[in-house]
Formats: structure tokens, sequence, C-alpha cells
């Protein structure tokens, strides 16, 4: 197999705030570019969580012609999924739409992931120590949060949000150390990085909309049929937004119209989190070209690939 050319190895971006139309963008340019979708969104690769995540399968079907995509439904919601794991699965897709002479296009909102690939990570993982454990069981948070930034930056915040997150990032830097075989290794490629801009009110009012639209679609009924299917009310209380105050509704622990305003409020601050992130990456030195989210997907795909 000949090896692709150096414009196959170019790696397309298309991210943004949620509700902004990035997986319609996606497949129009998938569509004109002979391009393949790979998601980066951490919860749409959990099998039967389609409504609640927002998968939008119907984006890939347009003009007649179904848009390949990749790392969706590729896991059930009891596994753990992590960013070393998304790396390794992207690494796998990019390799193998690239491979077959297709544009590979990365889109999605889970700033870790997108950050990951676009500035290069060196991720690792590792398998549970209950010796090394045990031998840290006596430091102080602070004592391990030092350790763990001795390693250098911290890519995700969170990871110092509990002890238990706090043990298993400085679980994995520690092994890592041991094994530097174990990092994932991205290829080499170039970014072109896109971003779908609006107004505050904007995406507020289109946040607004979807989630009257996914509880009409059934977002209720796919929390319970998930609870009905053995997924622990507390492990889908873990994926957030939709899922912890829809279960928290199934479980009478509020009313429907509380959990209507909390989720509505949540997925507000998840957006302006989401842009946060965005903007961290531009001051690390990512180039993002900014494009209207106001304007038809087709004009805003012409944009997009004018840019390239």
């Amino acid at each position: 197999m000949s090896e692709p050319d150096t414009k196959q190895l170019t790696l397309i971006t298309i991210l943004g705030p949620t509700a902004t139309g990035k997986t319609a963008l996606a497949a129009e340019v998938a569509y004109r570019l002979n391009g393949e979708v790979i998601s980066a969104d951490s919860r749409q690769v959990f099998r039967g969580m389609d409504v609640g995540t927002g998968k939008d399968l119907a984006d890939y079907n347009l003009h007649g012609t179904h848009i390949p995509y990749h790392i969706i439904d590729i896991c059930d919601p009891a596994e753990e999924y992590s960013a070393y794991r998304f790396v390794n699965d992207f690494i796998k897709a990019f390799n193998d739409i690239t491979a077959r002479g297709k544009q590979p296009i990365l889109c999605g909102g889970t700033g870790l992931y997108l950050d990951a690939v676009v500035r290069g990570y060196r991720l690792s993982d590792a398998p549970i120590d209950p010796e090394w454990r045990n031998s840290v069981k006596s430091c102080s948070d602070e004592e391990l949060t030092a350790r763990l930034a001795s390693y250098g930056p911290l890519h995700n915040h969170t990871d110092t949000e509990t002890r238990e997150r706090l043990l298993r990032a400085l679980e994995i830097q520690e092994y890592a150390a041991k094994h530097p075989e174990n990092y994932s290794h991205l290829p080499e490629m170039q970014h072109r990085v896109f971003g779908i801009r609006l107004e505050r009110q904007d995406i507020i009012d289109r946040i607004e909309q979807r989630l009257r639209t996914r509880l009409e679609e059934g977002m209720t009924n796919e929390v319970q049929r998930l609870i009905d299917n053995g997924v622990k009310p507390d492990r889908l209380m873990r994926f957030g937004l939709e899922y912890r105050h829809v279960t928290r509704f199934l479980l009478g622990q509020c009313s429907e119209e509380d959990m209507f305003r909390d989720l509505f409020t949540d997925i507000r601050r998840f957006a302006k989190r989401q842009m946060t992130w965005f903007r961290r990456m531009e001051r690390n030195g990512v180039a993002i070209h900014w494009i209207d989210g106001n304007l038809p997907t087709t004009t805003r795909a012409d944009l997009l690939i004018a840019f390239l």
C-alpha cells in the first residue's frame, strides 16, 4: 500500500460549545472532501446513550450519502473511558482513514480530548496497584498534588478534585515514568482547527430549544431504560448534565420543573467552560479559525474549505 501524501495527513478539527451545530458542519465538510468524522465527545462513546449525548446520527446521512464516523458507540456505560483510551482510539481511526486515502475530520466539544490530539499530549495508563496505593496512604492531598505537579503541568485540573482522582492521576504518572514505552504516540500530522462562534445569548437560546427537543424525543425514557438494563444510578450521575438531573428526577429527588431548570443552568455553565478551554488552547498556541455559527451549514462549509 502506498504512503498517503502530505495533504492526506492534515487533520481538520471542528470544535465549539454545545448546541452550535458541529456535527452537521463536520458531515457536510466530510461529504465535500471525501472524508470521515472522528468524534471527540467523552459520552458519545457509550452505547445506549443517544438522546442525552446528542449523537445526532441523522446528520451523518446527507445528500443521499452516509458519512462514516468513528469513536461513537464503542463501549458500554458500565465501562470506564479515559483520555488515554481516546487518544489510542483516535490513532487507530486516523491511521485507518488516511491509509484509505480519506480526509480525517475531528469533531467535538470535549476540550481535553481535542487538546490532547491537537497539542500532542503524552498520555499513559496504568493498572491499579494496591501496594503503591498503600505506600501513599499516609500522604496528605497537598503532598500528593505536589508530587503530581512535579511531573509537569496538569492537562486536566479535575484530577485534583477528589482524593480518588488524585490518586489515580499520580498512579498513572508514576507508572509511566517507569514504563515510558506505555505512552501513546500520535502520528505526524498538520492541523487546521476551526471553531463555531455564537453570541452568548444565541448559545443559551439554542441550548434551551435543544433541551426541550431532547425531552420530547424521549431522553427521560432513555435514562430509565439504562437503569432497567442494570446501569447503576450513581454511575449515571457521574456522566453529569442530562444523566445526573434526569436520574435524580426518576429517583424522586426533584420535580420535573426543578429538573429542567437545574439542567438548563448546568448546560449553560458547561458551554461557558467549553469556551474557556478553547480560549486556553489559543493562549497555548493553537490557531483556531472562528466561523459564524448563525450562517447556514453549507456557507460555513464554504468558508472552512476556503481556509484550507
